[in-house]
This record gives structure tokens, C-alpha cells and sequence, in this order.
């Protein structure tokens, strides 16, 4: 099969980094896979001196999670919608990105059957909420990273044909030993600025922890340097865009996980963690609402419940040693339950569903289109 899929950007980003898996589990499979991007747009001078304010570089960087695949990725010649021209020819092309969805829908059937590749909810405040609804609604085969997209597809906006491909975790790269509580009680998360993520809800968690657990170390790291408006909590060991391998290391050294995010589509992190054996605390978002078995692997809060965030985070933090290895246990057991193998033969089949569905006239692009 030929697979197109369009990105808005080819950065480092979560779901960025999805796609580049699948592209790499589909061509192992013998398909003929090509990623389309856009670069990123050139920052304006008040931009730059922001990034500057906060230790980012004023170049971001150019690496991608495809450049050990020589040839799938195609960057067009600047920021502007992708179009007929930058697009070869597929049996279906996939969108990312409310925007990519936009451009995806204007392509022709020559280019596949189309299909969207929902990785999230996209109705944030800082973007166009009727056009992103009005991709959700496109004649699309919709293909979701989790239950909750699934149902929301069905819920808001009318489709209840989506093939629904969980994510999983490269169970090579996220593992680790069995192990007993770290010598000192430990805690980890992941930094963002952005409001969504509820970074400012855990320093807040942080604090009423150290009053009952003073020698509380935290670890963090994250893709940019700590702002100002949205500091660390004191005393954090913060570790910026650190080695992919030196990731394994930083899960494997916790006690707990701590994800307090607003709004996920998926949210990878806590799945690693639970890889590396370390249980989860997260907020009711993304995959850990299937992934998370409340009270055997960690414990789930409803969006900015600060006390029962850190309620759960402290029970995980004293347990025993044998309660809490019994814990680690079934966090490792429940992320190995289903791999990036199985979720491609599931992508695998979700494709064939967009094909066979533009051939039937359900939706655009592909044989039938083109005759149209």
C-alpha cells in the first residue's frame, strides 16, 4: 500500500513522533510510506528576543525522529498549505492536524483516500474553534489514538465508522529492572509552559508534599528552558531535551509519576513511566484513563483537583516496600500488554477501512472519487 501522511511541522512533538513510528513499522511491513511537511514559519524579532529572555536558542532544532529514514521525508520549499504538487501519488493520504486536514481535504483522488489521523481535540482557545470542528465534520475515515476520541467522534459531531489504534510504547527503550522504592522518596514529570498542561497545578502538589514529605526530591525534564511565568518548583533536577536513551534512566529512578495535564490527546509519558516499572498519578486525560487501574498501578483525579492529586501522589510515595513494588509490577505488566507491533496491524486494517470506504463513495479521494 501506498501511504502518504501530512504533518504541519516534522519537529519532536509526541504525535509527531507516533507518526514516525508507524511510518517506520509500515515499511518494515513492505509498504510504501512518505511523510509531507511544512517548515516552520521564521520567527518575528519580538519572538526572538522572547526566546532569548527564556535560554531558548533562537533556532530551534532541525532534527527530526526521521532521519534515520533516508527518502520518507519531504519538506516543502516554505510555510504555506500543502497542495496537489508536494504529494505523490498513494492509495491513501492521512491527515495530522486540523490544518493538514484542510489541506488534505483540497488534494485529488489521485493522492488516496482520505483519511484523518486524530491525535487529540484540537478545540483549544487559541485556535480557530470552527474551522478545527468543521475538519471533524469533513466526509474523512477517522482513525483515533484513544477510547475517549472515539467517543467524542460519535458524540459531537455524528461518525460512528472510526477505527480506533491505541498507542503503545517501544518496550526496548522503555524497561527496566525490578526494583524496591528509591533510597530517597521520588517524584517525576513533564515541564511545559503551556497552560494546558497543568504544570502550575503540580508545583502546587509539589508544595503540599514537601510538607509531609520534606526530603521529596522531584526530577523534571522537558523541550524547553523553564519560564519565568512558569517556573519549577525549588529544588527541582531539571534536565532539558535530554537523550531519547536517557530517558529510560530518568523513569527507572522514580518512585511515582505525576501527570497533571489539563487536555490530552494521548499523552505518551505516562506509559513510559509505567514501562520503566514506576506507577502513575495523572489527571483524567488522554490514554491514561484506560492505561491507569485505579488503586493497582496508580491513581487517576478529576482536571485541577489539587488535593486528590496529591492525596494519590503521597499514598503512592509511602507505601511499603512490598505494596509499592506490587505497584510497579502491574504498571509494568499493563505497558507491555500491547505493542507497537499490534497497533500497526491495527493502523494496517484502519487504512484498508479508508480505502475500501472511498471506493464505496463514503468518503473522499481514491478510484471512485476520481471518476466522479
Amino acid at each position: 500500500m501506498r501511504v502518504t501522511f501530512i504533518l504541519p511541522h516534522a519537529g519532536i512533538s509526541g504525535g509527531t513522533r507516533v507518526v514516525a513510528i508507524y511510518a517506520r513499522k509500515l515499511i518494515n511491513r513492505g509498504h510504501d510510506v512518505r511523510v509531507v511537511s511544512v517548515p516552520l514559519r521564521p520567527l518575528r524579532w519580538k519572538q526572538r528576543v522572547r526566546q532569548w529572555l527564556r535560554g531558548a536558542p533562537d533556532r530551534p532544532s532541525r532534527a527530526t525522529f526521521f532521519d534515520d529514514m533516508p527518502g520518507v521525508l519531504h519538506v516543502i520549499d516554505r510555510s504555506r498549505p500543502v497542495e496537489n504538487r508536494d504529494v505523490p501519488d498513494a492509495d491513501v493520504v492521512l491527515a495530522t492536524w486540523w490544518e493538514t486536514a484542510e489541506w488534505a481535504w483540497n488534494l485529488s483522488p489521485q493522492k488516496g483516500a482520505k483519511a484523518y489521523f486524530v491525535q487529540g481535540h484540537e478545540v483549544f482557545p487559541y485556535l480557530p474553534r470552527e474551522r478545527v470542528e468543521a475538519t471533524l465534520r469533513l466526509p474523512m475515515h477517522k482513525i483515533t489514538v484513544a477510547g475517549w476520541l472515539r467517543g467524542k467522534m460519535a458524540e459531537l459531531y455524528d461518525d460512528h465508522t472510526v477505527s480506533l489504534v491505541e498507542n503503545s510504547v517501544d518496550t526496548e527503550q522503555f524497561d527496566a529492572p525490578a526494583r524496591g522504592k528509591q533510597p530517597r522518596p521520588t517524584l517525576g514529570l513533564l515541564y511545559s509552559s503551556a497552560v494546558i498542561k497543568g504544570f502550575a497545578d503540580a508545583r502546587d502538589v509539589i508544595a503540599r508534599l514537601r510538607r509531609r514529605v520534606p526530603e521529596l526530591r522531584v526530577v523534571s525534564f522537558g523541550s524547553e528552558a523553564p519560564a519565568a511565568t512558569v517556573p519549577l518548583a525549588p529544588g527541582t533536577e531539571y534536565f532539558r531535551a535530554p537523550p531519547q536513551d536517557r530517558l529510560r534512566e530518568i523513569y527507572a529512578g522514580l518512585d511515582v509519576w505525576l501527570c497533571p495535564s489539563h487536555t490530552e490527546g494521548f499523552h505518551l509519558p505516562p506509559l513510559e513511566a509505567m514501562a520503566c516499572r514506576t506507577p502513575v498519578v495523572s489527571t483524567r486525560v488522554g490514554g491514561a484513563m484506560e492505561a491507569v487501574e485505579v488503586g493497582r498501578n496508580g491513581y487517576l483525579a478529576d482536571i485541577g483537583d489539587i488535593g486528590a492529586l496529591s492525596e494519590h501522589t503521597l499514598r503512592v510515595l509511602t507505601l511499603d516496600d512490598a505494596a509499592w513494588r506490587a505497584m510497579s509490577t502491574a504498571a509494568y505488566e499493563r505497558a507491555r500488554r500491547y505493542s507497537w507491533d499490534d497497533a500497526t496491524v491495527l493502523l494496517e486494517r484502519a487504512l484498508e477501512t479508508a480505502v475500501e470506504r472511498s471506493a464505496r463513495g463514503e468518503v473522499a479521494g481514491g478510484a471512485r472519487a476520481a471518476t466522479q
